[in-house]
C-alpha cells in the first residue's frame, strides 16, 4: 500500500512540478510550527533537558513562521536544503536496497541501489544543480521507490505462499 501511495505522489510531482515544490515548502513550514509547539509543550510532560527543548521549540517556531510568511523566498532557500535531504535519503534508500539485493533481492535491485547511492551523492555535493530539478528528481525517486516497493511486496507474498504449501513426496 505504501509503495502505491509513494508512486502516486511521484506522479503528482511529475504533473505539477511548480505547485508541488511550493506545496512541499508550505508543508515544511507547517511541520516546523507544529514541531515547535509540541517541543515546548513537551517540556511540561518531561522536564529533562528543558533548556534544549525550549531552544529547539523556539527555533522551530521561528523557522516555520519565516517559511510561511515568505513562501517564495523560502522556496528557493528551503529547496537547497530539501535537495540535500533528498540526497541523503536517496543514499540511505540505496544502501537499504543493497542489503536487500545481497539477501536475494536480485541484481536489478542491486543496480538500482548503486545508482541511487551515486545519485544521492551527486545531489549532496551539488545541491544548487538539484534545486532546478528538485521536483523532477523527487518524482523519479518516488516512482522508482514506490514501484520497487510494490514489486518487492508481491515477491515476498509469493515466496511466503510457496513456503506455506506442503511439498509432495513421491
Amino acid at each position: 500500500m505504501e509503495g502505491i501511495v509513494v508512486a502516486l505522489l511521484g506522479l503528482v510531482l511529475l504533473v505539477a512540478p511548480g505547485a508541488s515544490l511550493v506545496l512541499l515548502v508550505w508543508l515544511l513550514g507547517i511541520y516546523l510550527l507544529i514541531a515547535g509547539i509540541f517541543r515546548i509543550v513537551g517540556i511540561f510532560l518531561d522536564s529533562s533537558y528543558w533548556g534544549w527543548k525550549l531552544a529547539a521549540g523556539i527555533l522551530c517556531l521561528i523557522a516555520g513562521l519565516a517559511i510561511l510568511s515568505n513562501p517564495l523566498w523560502s522556496t528557493t532557500v528551503a529547496s537547497a536544503w530539501l535537495v540535500i535531504l533528498v540526497g541523503f535519503l536517496t543514499m540511505l534508500q540505496g544502501a537499504a536496497g543493497l542489503v536487500v539485493a545481497f539477501q536475494g533481492g536480485g541484481w536489478g535491485m542491486g543496480a538500482l541501489s548503486v545508482l541511487g547511492i551515486l545519485f544521492g551523492l551527486f545531489l549532496v555535493i551539488n545541491p544548487l544543480i538539484g534545486v532546478a530539478a528538485l521536483t523532477l528528481i523527487l518524482a523519479i525517486v518516488m516512482l522508482v521507490g514506490g514501484v520497487g516497493a510494490v514489486v518487492q511486496a508481491f515477491r515476498m507474498r509469493r515466496e511466503a505462499a510457496s513456503a506455506q504449501q506442503p511439498r509432495r513426496v513421491r
